[in-house]
């Protein structure tokens, strides 16, 4: 697991090097705030390495609040990290800025040669949302403007990529707008926004979308802790990586504390969960978990493997010899 002692730590990403290494990117705060709600305005993007997944080694920060004014001034919030074609790498991320309370939230990106330093592309946001489809700020309907979360894959025809991002849409009841939002690009730095990839589903928001295939099943994982939902962590089975989702159809993965996870390759071809803890007993633990060894029941949705599968989980932390 990867806990810090005077940081709290939450949403995370995964990435691998050219050395088998993985780099986990996650967003901290520090406990000296005491109150972990307030948290996400301090937030900025740490840094770790490891080789199983379960013991990490800190690196310096990839990236903090630019320095005022910028669109990104506040806070930096989540994303992803991916290699480009041109061999660089590519760290998708959220920012905030101080002249709108954090309110409005755009998308840009940091580029690096090496995984460690990076540097900011350009001086403004690289994909903002688009009224056409989505829903702007409106505090009569939400508290925030959701444009969130990038998560960047290729096209599985190899023409350019596509980014989810957590939004929602203009229209509907406002506590159950939100959406798959969706945007495309030919080189990963100009990019054009799409119409939603879903339909509202009562969802307040879908926060950090992925999409992988497990089992050979195409499924988007996503997270919401809005309303009257009992659950937090969700997976809807889909045609293809790329295509159009019906949320309503998503089935909940059974975890009590468990928030924002990713899934991340298994080195036994399979497929695991990590993500932080978030609330245990009513305190706010903010640790990340141990890869959570899962499967895809096609009658059940998204699973942990059974103990006698050999890897036997408790409390979100995948217990070892």
């Amino acid at each position: 697991m990867l806990r810090l002692p005077d940081h709290w730590v939450w949403d995370s990403w995964y990435v691998r090097d050219d050395d088998g290494d993985w780099h986990v990117f996650f967003l901290r705060a520090p406990r000296a705030l005491r109150d972990p709600g307030q948290r996400h305005h301090r937030a900025v993007i740490g840094h770790a390495v490891s080789t199983d997944l379960r013991s990490w080694r800190p690196l310096p920060d990839a990236l903090v609040a630019a320095d005022a004014p910028a669109w990104d001034d506040l806070a930096t919030w989540t994303g992803c990290t991916l290699r480009g074609p041109d061999g660089r790498w590519y760290l998708f991320y959220t920012g905030v800025s101080r002249a709108e309370q954090g309110l409005v939230q755009r998308i840009g990106v940091a580029v690096s040669v090496d995984l460690v330093n990076w540097h900011r592309y350009g001086d403004g946001p690289l994909v903002e949302a688009d009224p056409t489809w989505y829903e702007l700020l409106d505090p009569t309907a939400w508290y925030e403007q959701a444009w969130r979360d990038p998560w960047v894959f290729p096209d599985p025809d190899g023409d350019g990529w596509h980014m989810l991002i957590t939004a929602r849409a203009n229209t509907g009841p406002a506590a159950g707008r939100g959406v798959v939002g969706h945007a495309t690009s030919p080189d990963l730095l100009h990019w054009t926004v799409r119409p939603p990839l879903s339909a509202p589903a009562g969802f307040g928001h879908l926060e950090v979308p992925q999409v992988a295939v497990v089992d050979g099943q195409p499924l988007l994982l996503f997270c919401t802790n809005t309303g009257a939902v009992p659950h937090r962590v969700w997976a809807v089975p889909g045609l293809s990586v790329d295509g159009r989702w019906n949320v309503a159809a998503a089935r909940p993965f059974p975890h009590p504390h468990l928030y924002a996870p990713r899934l991340v390759p298994d080195d036994d071809g399979g497929w695991a969960l990590i993500g932080f803890l978030d609330q245990v007993d009513d305190v706010f633990v903010g640790e990340l978990t141990d890869p959570i060894p899962v499967r895809y029941d096609p009658a059940t949705g998204l699973v942990a493997r059974a103990p006698e599968d050999g890897v036997p989980v408790v409390l979100g932390r995948t217990a070892r010899p």
